[in-house]
């Protein structure tokens, strides 16, 4: 079962100063709908805002959802949590998810018509959010930290999702895009991860990708504790004017991994461009660089490097 506790609703919540569009500066996506001052409130201003692989997202109380905690304060935590299971174009915007644990096999209802037995269709495995056999799906302006198993994990042919905004931190294995090596279907996986803050405490998987086409962008990495970027079975990553800066560890220098024993990795497109490496962190490059494929609607601008710092403040649920 899913525990929700909201602390504030909107009434009781202080007001706040819209936002301009120069105090956001670069984020093409917050710059969409924080410029409005009934950002709290406009939810369909939300849903016009998506960029990257999971854009285009619609906004259907019935036949899709929107999970949107903004104006008040809503974590999800202490039992299993979120699974995005066979659907497609959902938001998860402002929630916090933490202390996500394993849960047990049983009926779960999933529509008003519908029950999902867990036993034949994978036991809640103590994810923050698991999509599965999902697209079109939008992660924005969430906190993560400290579950079971992954924080966000992508798999089982999900494609079209942008993780935007968020904030990660204290967790061992952070995101988990591809269900394994014998699962060749996840390379039709498009994923982008653009403007999140992954701060302190994590360790690796940030992400691992395996398959599928993966574009890094904008993020701000404050440290890792065995690698960032990591990955097996040929997946395809452009890593694009993020922020990387190294722990003081001579064994935790170098962003990415190759988990493989497979010696054609050197011709894995994995590419750096424009990134910024501090403290000694540096990115070990392969195959001919990948261009990812945008629509026209799902384009965005990107910052310089040295600014991710700047636009990824704001990271995890917006305070009122």
């Amino acid at each position: 079962m899913l525990a929700i506790i909201c602390c504030f609703s909107t009434s009781q919540a202080l007001q706040i100063k819209s936002t301009s569009n120069q105090d956001i500066g670069f984020n093409a996506i917050d710059t969409c709908w924080r410029k409005h001052g009934d950002w709290a409130t406009n939810r369909q201003a939300l849903a016009d805002c998506a960029k990257g692989y999971g854009a285009d997202v619609e906004i259907f109380v019935n036949s899709y959802k929107t999970i949107d905690g903004r104006g008040a304060r809503v974590e999800i935590g202490n039992g299993p949590c979120l699974r995005i299971n066979d659907v497609e174009h959902v938001i998860v915007h402002g929630i916090n998810f933490r202390k996500c644990l394993r849960g047990i096999p049983g009926l779960v209802r999933i529509d008003p018509d519908h029950l999902l037995n867990t036993s034949s269709n994978g036991v809640p495995d103590g994810d923050g959010i698991r999509i599965l056999s999902s697209s079109h799906v939008w992660i924005d302006h969430c906190h993560f930290s400290n579950c079971a198993d992954g924080l966000l994990d992508i798999s089982h042919k999900s494609t079209a999702v942008t993780v935007s905004n968020n904030y990660f931190t204290q967790h061992d294995k952070a995101m988990l895009l591809g269900h394994s090596d014998k699962s060749p279907q996840d390379n039709k996986m498009y994923v982008t991860l653009v403007l999140n803050h992954f701060a302190s405490g994590l360790t690796q998987r940030i992400p691992r990708v395996r398959y599928g086409y993966v574009h890094v962008a904008n993020n701000k990495y404050d440290e890792w504790g065995m690698y960032a970027i990591g990955g097996s079975s040929c997946p395809t990553i452009l890593s694009e004017a993020n922020y990387y800066r190294a722990k003081n560890d001579s064994d935790a220098k170098q962003v990415t991994r190759r988990i493989s024993n497979d010696p054609g990795w050197k011709n894995w497109s994995w590419n750096s461009k424009d990134d910024v490496f501090l403290n000694g962190a540096y990115f070990v490059s392969s195959g001919n660089v990948w261009t990812p494929n945008y629509a026209a609607s799902q384009a965005f601008e990107l910052a310089p490097g040295g600014s991710v710092p700047i636009l990824t403040l704001h990271a995890g649920p917006l305070q009122l």
